[in-house]
């Protein structure tokens, strides 16, 4: 797998390059049942073959991905975190 095979993939998808993987999952479903024929859609094979190859790329990528758990990673996860931890204990943040 090359960087450019996955941004393929994530083009192929729609997909922006911060997802998850029910984000995934849920985006195969949903191009799959459009292009299926039983949907009333054209018979493509080729763009269904398309479509899985670029998911089964996606959920590699993704289940074989090694998660930070650093403190950096885990406020730029969670922006509201940081701005807590920052500004927690201020007298403008506990203004109700």
């Amino acid at each position: 797998m090359t960087y450019p095979d996955l941004m393929k993939a994530l083009e192929i998808f729609g997909l922006t390059d911060r997802v998850t993987l029910r984000e995934i999952k849920r985006r195969h479903r949903e191009l799959v049942k459009r292009c299926h024929p039983d949907a009333g859609a054209a018979a493509d094979s080729t763009e269904i073959r398309l479509i899985n190859a670029a998911y089964r790329l996606l959920v590699d990528y993704a289940e074989n991905y090694r998660f930070s758990f650093s403190e950096e990673e885990f406020y730029e996860q969670n922006p509201e975190e940081r701005l807590r931890m920052q500004f927690e204990g201020t007298p403008l943040w506990n203004v109700r």
